[in-house]
């Protein structure tokens, strides 16, 4: 499951038209969300950004307001090629997806009572979150050796999952533990 990834050296220049394609891609592909392609595009395929990269992306994005992948997209744009890359990457994941589902969600909504339409949008849902359970296992994955991230990534889980804890509040209440832990385990490492 873990891949090395090798980045991209930061004298390579990316194409604008890269960056379009790929965030429509991620738009596109991205049934219940963007997250997986994402990172399957930036960090696999187009080798953007490193699993670390992607990761602390995503940590700021979460903090911001507004959809994570759109933070992802500004921030992989800025990233690789300034303000026009940032443009460029949100345009690919918002225009024609947004005319793709716009008449979709209008086709879905007229024949929402049908049975068939019911089964589809059901599968459709669950395999989109074994897609985000699969993601969440692959970022995690660099940090398996570190017990005191998996304390955490375990508390925040649960904080989600079953306490059913607002985003922001297990956010903010993991935040100041997890930096004073591995403040202490830095220390201790000294």
């Amino acid at each position: 499951m873990s891949q090395k990834v090798e980045v991209r050296s930061p004298g390579a220049r990316v194409r604008r038209g890269a960056l379009f394609v790929g965030f429509l891609k991620v738009s596109l592909f991205g049934f219940g969300g963007g997250l997986v392609w994402a990172r399957r595009i930036v960090v696999e395929r187009q080798q953007w950004m490193n699993e670390q990269e992607f990761a602390e992306t995503l940590t700021l994005c979460q903090l911001m307001p507004g959809p994570n992948i759109v933070g992802i997209a500004v921030c992989v744009g800025s990233k690789l090629r300034g303000a026009i890359g940032a443009i460029t990457a949100v345009a690919g994941f918002i225009l024609l997806p947004w005319m793709v589902g716009l008449s979709l969600g209008g086709l879905v909504l007229q024949h929402a009572e049908l049975g068939v339409v019911r089964g589809i949008l059901g599968g459709l849902s669950a395999a989109a979150a074994g897609l985000l359970i699969a993601t969440g296992i692959r970022l995690l994955m660099p940090h398996r050796r570190h017990r005191t991230a998996l304390l955490f990534a375990a508390c925040s889980f649960a904080g989600m999952a079953f306490t059913k804890l607002p985003l922001l509040v297990v956010l903010f209440g993991l935040a100041p533990l997890s930096i004073a832990a591995t403040a202490l385990e830095s220390a201790r490492a000294r």
